[in-house]
């Protein structure tokens, strides 16, 4: 099914010291560990960073099968990104064989690495969005972006924009589920073909696909306006934002292993 496929905007409930953390706490960490990500270019230091990754989904309680399928609808754009970086790094070739001769060993390297972040990136991504609620998620981001209210920035529609976002992604993809469905029970065939004849034959997917969001969007806004949503002038929260001493355990623990990374890093 797709949706066993793509994971990104799911949750799954638990009670994990992730789970109890702070949202501000997890994206910021998460954005920590973006940039960290490429700074790292040793062996060492990406095989730390990996077992990190996978203790902290083993400590999350989330499968780690169900968070590697994330990788799965990107997997071409991985594959496709490494292959143009194999055969585009100038440096010593590989073999004097064709078509082994326009592949060098700096190539190679340089694309396993690259791989690597990009996978460990969308996981990161993934276990965010496992352990943190889209309520949540849209205060945290909301309350992150309160400073940048100064410069006019609307800080509270932004975060909606997004939790609506990935709260659909879900939604539609279980409609292009059903969709598909519907339309192979009547003869539709979607792997046959070149490439041409099957972008077309997900003619009849995108049209309904397409209806059936605008509808869900207007049935949105009726819905917000008739509970008199007018934006984030004068709302209040029934949950409050704290920290608590589960961010001060994953804070210093994250930090601790970056800042001992890095060190790797530079000896």
């Amino acid at each position: 099914m797709l949706m066993n496929n793509i994971t990104i905007g799911q949750y799954i409930p638990g009670d994990s010291v992730i789970h109890r953390a702070d949202p501000r706490t997890k994206i910021i960490l998460s954005l920590v560990f973006m940039v960290v990500i490429f700074l790292l270019n040793s062996f060492w230091t990406f095989l730390a960073v990996t077992a990190f990754i996978i203790l902290s989904v083993e400590i999350s309680g989330v499968p780690l099968k169900y968070t590697l399928r994330g990788l799965k609808p990107l997997l071409l754009i991985i594959v496709f990104t490494a292959v143009v970086n194999v055969f585009t790094t100038i440096g010593t070739p590989v073999s004097d064989v064709v078509p082994l001769k326009y592949v060098t060993w700096e190539g190679l390297i340089l694309a396993a690495k690259l791989a690597t972040r990009l996978a460990l990136i969308i996981i990161s991504g993934s276990l965010l969005t496992f352990t943190t609620t889209p309520i949540l998620l849209t205060d945290g981001i909301e309350k992150l972006l309160n400073p940048f209210k100064r410069i006019g920035i609307p800080a509270h529609e932004l975060a909606m924009m997004m939790s609506i976002a990935l709260r659909f992604i879900p939604t539609l993809l279980e409609e292009t589920d059903k969709i598909m469905k519907a339309q192979a029970a009547r003869g539709a065939d979607f792997d046959t073909g070149n490439l041409v004849q099957r972008a077309k034959s997900f003619v009849p997917v995108l049209v309904p696909l397409f209806v059936s969001a605008f509808r869900r969007a207007d049935e949105l806004a009726t819905a917000m306006e008739a509970r008199c949503y007018r934006g984030g002038t004068g709302r209040t929260r029934m949950r409050q934002l704290r920290f608590t001493a589960a961010d001060l355990a994953v804070s210093l623990t994250t930090f601790l292993i970056f800042s001992t990374v890095l060190i790797l890093q530079l000896f």
